[in-house]
C-alpha cells in the first residue's frame, strides 16, 4: 500500500466580473473498498458558495454541487487529502475470447453502473470513426482474448500518438487527435475507447490523478503531477473490468488514483455547469501527488 498526500488547486479569474452560476465538481478521490481509501479530506472553495451540497451520480462518482452569486472576480478550489492506494494484481488471462465477448455482454443481466451495455455504443464525445476502427482491427488482428486486444491496442496507440499538451483542446474529438497523431491523456483514452468499442469491447473513460515519477537523479517538480485519464475495458463475465493507461502503455496501478468513470470525458469532467460571463476567463490548475511512505 502507498499513502499519498494529494493537493489540487483550480483557479479562475474573470474580467469583467462573472454573473451568478452553478457548478458540479468531480475532483474527490473515489472510495474503493480494499483498493483506495480517503482520509482527512478538506475542500476549500473561495469565495464561499451561496449553496453547497454533495451527491453521488449514476456511475458512482462523488459530486460537489455549488452555486455562486454574481460579481465574482475570481473563484478557486483547494483540495487536500490523504489517499491510501493498493495495487490490484492481474493474474492469468481468463478474459473472454473476442469471438465470444458479444454473447457474454448479452448474458449480463442488469443495467447497473458497471453494466457493459452502457459502454459499447457511441457516446456524446466518442462517436464511431472508420479510421480509428481500421487501426484497431489491424492492431488487434492477432489477439485471441479481450485482455490481449486491450494490451495490443493500447501499445499501438502509445507508439503512434505523441504526447503534446499544445496539440488539442478539451473539446477536441478523438478522430481529430488521431488524425494529427498528437494529444494529451484525454485524447489517448478517447481514441482507445473508440477503437475498443469498434471491435466489440465495452470501454469506459476513467478520470483520476497520476503520480509523476521524475527521471533518475532529478528532483520531483511541485505541480508536475496532473489530472489524468485512462481506460476501463470490460473483458468478460469472469474477468470483468481491466484498467489500462494508453498514455503510458501500462496497466493502471498504485500510482493511479481514481476519481470516477463514465462514457467519455463529459461524464467525469472536473468542473461543469453554468456561469454567466460578459468577457474573458483565465483558468489554471496544478496537482501535487506525493507518496509519504516511500523513500524520496
Amino acid at each position: 500500500m502507498i499513502t499519498y498526500d494529494l493537493t489540487l488547486r483550480i483557479e479562475y479569474e474573470f474580467s469583467p466580473p462573472a454573473g451568478a452560476g452553478r457548478q458540479h465538481l468531480r475532483i474527490l478521490p473515489a472510495i474503493l473498498p480494499l483498493q483506495q481509501e480517503v482520509r482527512n479530506l478538506e475542500l476549500t472553495i473561495t469565495p464561499d458558495p451561496a449553496e453547497r451540497s454533495e451527491f453521488v451520480d449514476f456511475f458512482g462518482t462523488r459530486v460537489i454541487e455549488i452555486s455562486q452569486p454574481a460579481g465574482l472576480n475570481s473563484m478557486s478550489f483547494m483540495l487536500r487529502t490523504k489517499v491510501d492506494r493498493r495495487a490490484v494484481h492481474i493474474g492469468a488471462d481468463v478474459s473472454a475470447r473476442l469471438t465470444h465477448l458479444y454473447d457474454e455482454v448479452a448474458a449480463y443481466r442488469g443495467l447497473d453502473a458497471g453494466a457493459p451495455h452502457h459502454f459499447l455504443v457511441s457516446s456524446p464525445r466518442i462517436t464511431a470513426d472508420s479510421a480509428i476502427a481500421d487501426f484497431a482491427r489491424d492492431a488487434t488482428s492477432k489477439a485471441v482474448t479481450a485482455h490481449a486486444a486491450v494490451f495490443s491496442l493500447g501499445r499501438a496507440i502509445h507508439d503512434l500518438v505523441a504526447f503534446d499538451p499544445s496539440a488539442t483542446e478539451v473539446d477536441t474529438p478523438p478522430e481529430v487527435a488521431f488524425a494529427q497523431r498528437r494529444g494529451v491523456c484525454q485524447d489517448f483514452a478517447q481514441i482507445m475507447i473508440c477503437g475498443l468499442r469498434s471491435i466489440g469491447i465495452p470501454s469506459a473513460y476513467v478520470s483520476g490523478y497520476l503520480r509523476t515519477v521524475p527521471p533518475a537523479g532529478q528532483e520531483r517538480l511541485v505541480g508536475a503531477d496532473a489530472m489524468h485519464a485512462w481506460v476501463q475495458a470490460w473483458t468478460g463475465l469472469e474477468s470483468g473490468w481491466l484498467e489500462y493507461d494508453p498514455t503510458n502503455a501500462c496497466l493502471a496501478g498504485d500510482g493511479h488514483l481514481r476519481i470516477g468513470f463514465g462514457r467519455d470525458y463529459g461524464d467525469v469532467a472536473p468542473v461543469t455547469g453554468m456561469l454567466r460571463l460578459g468577457g474573458g476567463q483565465v483558468g489554471r490548475h496544478s496537482v501535487d501527488l506525493v507518496p509519504v511512505n516511500l523513500a524520496k
